[in-house]
């Protein structure tokens, strides 16, 4: 199977991306200090679809800080909540391994600073990060099931994915985030309301 690529918008009033009734929505934080030379600290959402077991990875957002950043989590959590307000999403599981585990109570005073009302669901893996991975990616890539915004190919993502081994020392900091997305229990998602729908291009291609 390969990456399938699309350019349709999420409908929220009918909840659907092109054809696809979307059934549930996740966004997944898989943190680090996002300085240079450490993991990457990534956020993605992505939406899926249980009738036809399709899952979109609809954005990822790269966060890096500078060197001389004196408060990285701080300014990383108005960057997520930035991520998050502009696709209205209110609930956000992260990652507590490490440098993580004070996250929560950090991206909770920036969300009462900015005034956005949010959930946040703490998690702590274990398994190996390429188990995560394979177990996670691996059969809904290979059913020709996993979907990406075309957006994203301006993203280490597609990269990621190209170079990635299970034996391999590459990045693979995107990749560890949709793992996590995918494995988390959905949001529920339900339509919105009828409002006039604006139209698209729905094209796929493979990569």
């Amino acid at each position: 199977g390969a990456l399938q690529l699309y350019d349709d918008t999420f409908d929220a009033h009918i909840a659907q991306i092109g054809a696809h009734k979307i059934t549930g929505a996740a966004a997944y934080w898989d943190p680090s200090s996002g300085r240079r030379g450490r993991d990457g600290s990534v956020c993605v959402i992505l939406y899926r679809d249980d009738a036809s077991r399709c899952i979109f990875i609809h954005d990822i957002l790269y966060m890096t800080v500078s060197d001389g950043d004196t408060h990285p989590l701080a300014h990383q959590c108005d960057c997520v909540l930035e991520f998050l307000s502009r696709y209205n999403m209110r609930r956000i599981t992260i990652e507590t391994n490490g440098i993580g585990n004070a996250l929560p109570e950090i991206m909770r005073d920036a969300a009462t600073r900015a005034g956005i009302p949010i959930t946040i669901t703490r998690i702590t893996n274990n398994r190996p990060k390429v188990d995560r991975i394979l177990d996670a990616i691996e059969p809904t890539l290979a059913a020709g099931r996993l979907y990406a915004h075309r957006k994203i190919t301006q993203t280490p993502f597609v990269a990621e994915m190209m170079g990635w081994s299970p034996i391999g020392t590459g990045h693979d900091d995107g990749l560890d985030a949709v793992a996590g997305a995918i494995t988390i229990a959905p949001t529920p998602v339900r339509p919105a309301g009828h409002a006039p729908r604006a139209y698209t291009a729905n094209t796929n291609f493979n990569v």
